[in-house]
């Protein structure tokens, strides 16, 4: 009987480790085992960015291989954006700048949040990260536990959710669209 419970215990110990484990974006579970766009299209809060991704065509690459690093804007980081912004986009003829908007989002490689933090340690409390797009996004500290962003325009995006792993890379969430310089 004892040692049914002592196995008892460890399940639920070893269940309760696993659950806590697992990351919810916009109130849907994200699975380690899918790729970026699999796990994206379930977030109720990043709709706008799926919407993107499908109008520039990125969909096949960002299921790809990979390893991608993408800072991912929210919807109210989308809605933030000056009046009209999205829907130019959006349009077939901006085809080109919504693709470099979306790619300068993404970083070539794996870089969870210990991985920027060492690069920000080592570059005296700031990296430099080159986007897919080609232009650079500049990491830094922003208190203990968080990390921010900024774009090539002085823009700035905290990161409001880590380490969301992917099998073709990981997500950080981010509460402002960053842009390349125009």
């Amino acid at each position: 009987m004892k040692t049914k419970k002592i196995l008892l215990g460890i399940l639920l110990v070893g269940s309760t480790s696993f659950l806590s484990a697992q990351v919810v974006v916009g109130g849907e579970q994200m699975f380690e085992k899918k790729n970026i766009v699999e796990n994206a299209v379930n977030s109720k809060d990043h709709t706008t960015l799926v919407a993107a991704v499908k109008a520039a065509g990125l969909v096949e690459t960002l299921q790809g291989d990979g390893p991608f690093t993408v800072f991912a804007p929210t919807n109210d980081a989308f809605e933030n954006l000056p009046e009209g912004t999205v829907e130019t986009l959006l349009k077939k003829e901006n085809k080109g700048k919504l693709t470099a908007v979306l790619t300068y989002h993404v970083v070539a490689g794996n870089y969870d949040f210990k991985a920027i933090a060492k690069l920000i340690k080592k570059g005296g409390g700031k990296a430099t990260l080159k986007t897919v797009q080609g232009g650079k996004l500049v990491a830094m500290m922003n208190g203990e536990h968080n990390i921010m962003i900024k774009d090539e325009n002085g823009g700035k995006a905290n990161v409001t959710i880590s380490d969301v792993k992917q099998s073709n890379g990981v997500i950080h969430v981010i509460d402002a669209v960053v842009l390349p310089k125009s």
